[in-house]
C-alpha cells in the first residue's frame, strides 16, 4: 500500500499540480466560511445569504492566485529537489497573492458593496493560510516521496560510509549518495570537530562526535569507507585522517580542494587522498574584489602559458573575465592544449574571453615587439623560464639568454607599450644561489627591479618555493618511480624544501599583482620547510606500500647546484607583512647586488653579451660580480656548509629550526 501511494505521488507532474490548484482555489474560500456557519443555528439561511458574495470572492481570488502563480513560473519547477529555496518561493507567492486579495477585498469588493458588510473579514486571512498549507503540502509530498523512494532503493547491500565533515560539502555528499543508490555507498554517520554540529542529525544521518573518535566509530558502525568532505582541510588534519583509516584498514577518499571544485557533482569528483592534500594549508583568502578590478576587461599576456604555473594562471584568469588572454609559449603542444581548455571554458559563459594562442621565443626581440604591437596588453604575467636545476648547469648559455635576456626584452617592451602592470614569477633558488638556474632568476629579479625604478612603472617580482605537481617537481618524479616498482631516489635524508600547491601559488600571484607599486619583491609565505624524505614516505603510505619491503628509498647525494635547504629572503632584506597575511613585501630589491643600479645594469648587459658570444668563463665571472652571494663553479664543494650557516640565520627569523645536516655522502638503501 505504501509503495503504491509513493508510486502515485512520484508520477505527478506540473500539469497535475495545475489541475489540483484550480480545485483548491475554488474550494478553499468555501472552507473558510465553515467556522462562521458553525457558530450560528440558522446556517442554511446564512448560506443562501452569502452564496452570491462567496462566488464573487472565489472568482476574484482565483484569478489573482492563478495569475500570480503563472507570472512567477510556479508550474515550471522540479519538485523532486525542492529545498529551502522552494519554501521561500512558496512564501513569496502566497504573500503576494494575499496582499493583492486583501486589496481587492477591502479596497474594491467591500466599498462597492459587492460583499455585504456582514461578510466575514476573516475569509481572506484564512484563505491565504489554507492556500499556502494545501498548495505547499502537495508539492512537498512529492519531495518526501522521492526521499522515501531513494532510501528504499538504497537497501542494505552497499558499503557503510563515514563522512568526515558535516558542513555544506558533507550534506551534499549525503544527498547525492541517497539520490544515486547504484553507487552502493550508504552514509551512516558524520564526524566533525565543530561542537555545534555534534550529536545532531543532518539529512537523517547522525553526527556522532569529533574526528578524534573516528577509530571507535569505524569499528562501532562497521564502516567500510571514509569520505573526507572538507575541501579546506589543512595537511595535518588530512594526515590524522589517513593514519586513522590505515589503522582501521578502511578505504579513504576525499573531495578535491576548493580550487579544484569548478563544476560537476561532489560525488563525481571523489578521488583518493593525494600527497598534495597532506601538504595544503587550508583556505587561502584573497581580496577577490581588487583582483577582479585589476583584471576584468583587461588584455592580459601570459608568458610560459603552457607550463604548470602559466596554465593554472590562465585557468584562474578566465574566471576573472579579462577581455583578452594572450597565451604565449615556445612549445606548440602545451599551448595548443591550454588554449583548447580555456576556449572550452569560455564557451559556457555569456561574455566569453577572447583567447589568442601565440608561439614565440622571448629572446626574439622583433617577434616579441610584433606581439606587443598587435595585442597591446595592459597586464603581463611573466611565468616563462628555464627552471630545471641540473639541466641548466649543463646549458648555461641558454639559461642566461632565456631567463635574463628574455626578461630584459619583455620589460623593455612593457615600458615602451605602456603596460600598466607586470608580474614576474621568481624562485626561492634565487636567494643566495648555488645553481645557474638560481643565479639567472636572481639577475632576472634585478632586471625587473631596475626597470621599475628607471621607468616608474608598476613592475614587481613574486618569489616562492617549490610547487607540488609542477613539471619536474619531486611528486610526479616519485609517482613514476613508485609506479615502476622503485626505488625512490632522494638526494639526502635531511634535504628540505618549501612547498605550495599550484592553485595556492597562482592565487597568491594574482593577489600580489594588486599589492605591488613597482620595484618590490613580493615573497609568498611558504610555511615551514618540509623534508623530501617525508614526502617520499608519505607517498609510499598513500600507495599502500611499505618502505624496505615493497619499495626501497635510496640516497644519491646532492647534485651539482643543489642546496640542502632553500631560503626565501636575503639576509639584507627586511620583509614586512603586506595587507595580505600570506605575502611579504621587500622593497630593497638591489640589496645584495654589487654596486649601484647603474653598474648592475651595465653588468647585466655585459653578461648577456658574453652569453651571446658563447664565452662561458665570462658568464661565470659576471654571475659572481652581479650576485656576490652566488657560489658557482669555483665554490661548489663548499656550498653545503654555507647553506647550513645561512639557513640557520634565516630560520631564526621564522623560529624554524632546520634539520641537522650530515656532510657524509649517502648512497645506501634504507630498509
Amino acid at each position: 500500500m505504501q509503495k503504491r501511494m509513493i508510486a502515485a505521488v512520484l508520477k505527478m507532474r506540473n500539469r497535475h499540480l495545475f489541475l489540483l490548484d484550480i480545485i483548491a482555489f475554488t474550494v478553499i474560500p468555501g472552507m473558510c466560511l465553515m467556522p462562521a456557519f458553525c457558530l450560528v443555528h440558522n446556517w442554511p439561511a446564512m448560506l443562501s445569504r452569502f452564496a452570491v458574495p462567496l462566488v464573487v470572492y472565489t472568482m476574484v481570488s482565483f484569478l489573482i492566485k492563478q495569475s500570480v502563480f503563472m507570472y512567477f513560473n510556479f508550474y515550471s519547477r522540479y519538485w523532486r529537489y525542492a529545498s529551502v529555496d522552494e519554501i521561500i518561493s512558496l512564501l513569496e507567492v502566497a504573500l503576494i497573492s494575499w496582499v493583492l486579495t486583501m486589496i481587492a477585498f477591502f479596497g474594491i469588493l467591500k466599498p462597492i458593496h459587492v460583499l455585504p458588510a456582514s461578510f466575514p473579514i476573516t475569509v481572506p486571512f484564512l484563505d491565504s493560510i489554507l492556500t499556502m498549507m494545501i498548495i505547499g503540502g502537495v508539492r512537498f509530498a512529492i519531495r518526501i516521496a522521492y526521499v522515501f523512494n531513494d532510501r528504499m532503493g538504497m537497501g542494505n547491500d552497499g558499503k557503510n560510509v563515514l563522512i568526515v565533515g558535516a558542513g555544506l560539502a558533507g550534506s551534499m555528499i549525503v544527498k547525492e549518495l541517497r539520490a544515486n543508490p547504484e553507487l552502493g555507498l550508504i552514509p551512516v554517520a558524520f564526524v566533525d570537530d565543530d561542537p555545534a554540529k555534534q550529536h545532531v542529525r543532518i539529512h537523517g544521518v547522525d553526527v556522532l562526535g569529533p574526528i578524534s573518535d573516528m577509530a571507535a566509530i569505524i569499528e562501532q558502525k562497521s564502516i567500510e569507507e571514509v569520505i573526507v568532505a572538507i575541501p579546506t582541510a589543512p595537511g595535518n588534519l588530512m594526515m590524522e585522517i589517513v593514519q586513522a583509516c590505515k589503522r582501521a584498514n578502511v578505504k579513504r577518499r576525499t573531495i578535491p580542494s576548493i580550487h579544484e571544485i569548478l563544476s560537476g557533482s561532489a560525488v563525481a569528483q571523489l578521488r583518493d587522498i593525494r600527497i598534495e592534500d597532506l601538504l595544503r594549508r587550508g583556505t587561502i583568502k584573497i581580496d577577490s574584489q581588487n583582483v577582479a578590478k585589476l583584471l576584468h576587461g583587461a588584455r592580459v599576456l601570459v608568458t610560459g602559458a603552457g607550463g604548470s604555473i602559466g596554465s593554472e594562471l590562465c585557468r584562474q584568469l578566465t574566471a576573472l573575465r579579462p577581455k583578452e588572454i594572450v597565451l604565449l609559449g615556445h612549445g606548440e603542444d602545451s599551448i595548443f592544449h591550454i588554449a583548447a581548455e580555456i576556449t572550452s571554458r569560455c564557451g559556457i559563459i555569456n561574455d566569453p574571453v577572447i583567447v589568442h594562442s601565440v608561439i614565440a621565443d622571448l629572446r626574439d626581440k622583433e617577434r616579441m615587439e610584433q606581439i606587443f604591437r598587435q595585442y597591446m596588453p595592459n597586464v603581463v604575467f611573466h611565468a616563462a623560464a628555464h627552471k630545471h636545476v641540473g639541466l641548466m648547469e649543463k646549458n648555461v648559455i641558454d639559461a642566461v639568454t632565456n631567463n635574463i635576456l628574455g626578461t630584459q626584452i619583455l620589460v623593455d617592451l612593457a615600458d615602451r607599450y605602456d603596460v600598466e602592470r607586470l608580474v614576474m614569477i621568481s624562485s626561492d633558488k634565487a636567494v643566495n644561489p648555488t645553481s645557474v638556474m638560481g643565479v639567472t632568476k636572481r639577475i632576472a629579479e634585478l632586471v625587473v627591479g631596475a626597470a621599475a625604478r628607471r621607468t616608474g612603472k608598476n613592475f614587481v617580482v613574486v618569489r616562492f618555493g617549490n610547487v607540488l605537481g609542477s613539471n619536474g617537481s619531486v611528486v610526479p618524479i616519485f609517482r613514476r618511480q613508485i609506479e615502476s616498482g622503485g626505488p625512490i631516489k632522494v638526494t639526502h635524508p635531511d634535504v628540505t624544501r618549501f612547498f605550495m600547491t599550484i592553485p595556492e601559488a597562482v592565487q597568491l600571484v594574482l593577489q600580489a599583482g594588486t599589492i605591488g607599486h613597482g620595484g618590490e619583491t613580493l615573497v609568498l609565505d611558504m610555511g615551514k620547510p618540509i623534508r623530501i624524505l617525508d614526502i617520499a614516505r608519505d607517498m609510499l603510505r598513500l600507495s599502500g606500500l611499505l618502505e624496505g619491503v615493497d619499495i626501497d628509498i635510496v640516497f644519491t647525494g646532492l647534485q651539482k647546484g643543489e642546496k640542502m635547504h632553500e631560503e626565501l629572503f636575503y639576509e639584507t632584506e627586511e620583509p614586512e607583512r603586506s595587507k595580505h597575511e600570506n605575502i611579504f613585501v621587500c622593497r630593497n630589491n638591489f640589496e645584495g647586488a654589487e654596486g649601484d643600479a647603474g653598474s648592475v645594469y651595465r653588468g647585466i648587459q655585459q653578461l648577456i653579451e658574453s652569453a651571446r658570444s658563447g664565452n662561458t668563463g665570462a658568464v661565470y665571472h659576471f654571475f659572481k660580480k652581479i650576485v656576490p652571494q652566488y657560489i658557482g663553479e669555483e665554490g661548489a664543494t663548499m656550498h653545503i656548509d654555507m647553506r647550513d650557516l645561512r639557513t640557520h640565520k634565516a630560520a631564526e627569523r621564522y623560529e624554524v629550526k632546520p634539520p641537522e645536516v650530515s656532510r657524509k655522502t649517502f648512497v645506501k638503501t634504507e630498509g
